[in-house]
């Protein structure tokens, strides 16, 4: 937990304008319900009053600054991947998933810029403090970003000067180099029917040993990279962070048991084999185990909940019905970020017990994977939660990061060399603009080169970052539009 950065919050449904200068008539940009605002100067007298917000100074109308802190999720845009920032009321932080690293990312950002952003530029801190990181599984597009944050040989990249991480928690099924297979999710025991995973990484002394040199097995890969780096992470009292498995038989997220926000830790279900904890193997591809077997976090805030599925899959959702038979309502609620970026390998029963009135598909460009696809679109819109008003539908409503991302393109119309001559006109048609061709996410670029006439630049960029608000009772779910820089949002109330 952080000291609360803010003097005071936007306390208005609709956003408010920013102006530049006092008197101004036309915003620079627009501020939202729950945004914080730093006193700069005293009221003006039009009743303006200069603030520091997201990072920028100008001016807001004194009235609007009546709000409170809120309960905030941030649905970043990583491309194809995962990450989630949630800010409590009491400046609390948890960051699930980070999409793909870097290195891997077309635009070169991943979740660990957002987070940057955020403590820095808008909280105007010098470092991130979180009070949880989760990544949900191992698979790259979720814990990517989160290596990105832990890595100090990248600490040019970003302007915290440090970070603490109060709890570091993962879901168990590990990727382990042995002395008879070079990648592998352990081995497998159970009777022939029920198989099980038994190699499971749990505490911090369990990664300690799976990370010693001639250890067999031994954590493999950039998911060994991973968890080395989550070693050497700190608390705020400089102690080594605590990291720990997560399943249902957690039961509350260690550090948000009690407190007005109660975080529940649904999945994955562990069985006990021979006395050792276990998880159900899902099927015989490596993938439907490592996405089947993600963290689930069910978020109470008053009257709301919010479901965090990971990459869920038809398998774990039909697993977890019968788990929970007789106890569905555990999945019920106000809003759901959709199972593994919106593919149809998807439980109708599931989305049905799920009901939310808003879904949030986390999804990027990559074609090779299609997503989000789009009867599983229709199937979040068929299932949510609906509520008709003056004619016009409230809810459900159902955003994707992929599709709230636009562009600003430019024709180039030339090219200034390092000594300041310009390439223009006809020669510009002789200049070929050599480049990598790379979609979002994928993990290969193809090489190639055109001629700069008529070639058009990306000139801007507004990533599809989703923002979910709540008071406890009403919830506000608002993307940026790239025209002006102003909100959309709908507004709609908890049911619970």
């Amino acid at each position: 937990m952080i000291t609360v950065p803010f003097d005071a919050f936007v306390g208005s449904l609709e956003p408010i304008p920013f102006f530049a200068q006092s008197q101004d008539s036309k915003p620079r940009a627009w501020l939202l319900w729950g945004d914080g605002v730093r006193f700069e100067a005293e009221a003006a007298a039009n009743g303006r009053r200069q603030v520091k917000a997201r990072g920028a100074t100008g001016w807001v109308d004194s009235v609007s600054l009546d709000g409170e802190s809120l309960l905030e999720y941030y649905f970043i845009d990583v491309g194809q991947g995962d990450g989630i920032l949630i800010k409590t009321p009491e400046f609390r932080h948890i960051l699930v998933d980070g999409g793909y690293p870097r290195k891997k990312q077309p635009t070169g950002k991943s979740a660990a810029d957002f987070v940057d952003w955020k403590f820095v530029k808008d909280y105007g801190l010098k470092a991130i403090a979180l009070d949880a990181l989760i990544a949900s599984h191992n698979d790259l597009d979720h814990y990517g970003g989160l290596a990105d944050l832990l890595d100090v040989a990248q600490s040019h990249d970003l302007d915290a000067e440090e970070l603490t991480i109060e709890h570091a928690f993962h879901a168990g099924l590990s990727w382990w180099k042995t002395a008879s297979s070079s990648r592998t999710l352990g081995p497998i025991e159970g009777p022939s029917k029920s198989k099980f995973f038994i190699k499971l990484l749990n505490d911090r002394d369990s990664a300690v040993e799976a990370l010693a040199a001639g250890a067999d097995p031994r954590l493999q890969g950039e998911w060994g990279a991973f968890i080395s780096l989550l070693l050497q992470a700190r608390t705020g009292s400089g102690s080594s962070t605590p990291l720990q498995r997560l399943s249902h038989v957690t039961g509350l997220l260690p550090g948000f048991e009690t407190g007005d926000v109660v975080v529940k830790v649904l999945a994955p279900v562990e069985y006990d084999l021979a006395g050792k904890p276990a998880l159900r193997s899902l099927g015989a591809k490596t993938g439907q185990n490592t996405n089947g077997h993600s963290v689930l976090l069910r978020v109470d805030f008053g009257r709301t909940r919010v479901l965090l599925t990971g990459d869920l899959n038809k398998a774990a959702q039909q697993q977890l019905l019968d788990e929970y038979a007789g106890d569905r309502l555990q999945f019920a609620v106000d809003v759901a970020k959709a199972c593994h970026h919106g593919s149809d390998d998807v439980s109708m029963t599931f989305l049905q017990a799920m009901g939310p009135s808003a879904t949030i598909i986390s999804s990027g460009d990559f074609e090779g994977h299609d997503h989000p696809r789009p009867q599983i679109v229709a199937a979040s819109g068929v299932t949510g939660h609906l509520v008709v008003e003056n004619d016009e539908i409230v809810t459900p409503l159902v955003y994707s990061t992929e599709i709230a991302r636009s562009y600003k393109l430019g024709k180039l119309t030339g090219i200034e060399l390092d000594n300041g001559a310009m390439v223009e006109g006809n020669a510009l048609g002789m200049t070929k603009l050599h480049y990598e061709e790379t979609a979002s996410g994928a993990l290969s670029a193809k090489k190639d080169y055109q001629h700069s006439a008529g070639t058009y630049v990306v000139s801007g960029l507004v990533y599809g970052l989703v923002n979910v608000r709540t008071d406890g009772k009403r919830i506000q779910v608002a993307t940026l539009n790239e025209a002006d820089k102003s909100w959309s949002t709908k507004n709609f109330l908890a049911r619970f």
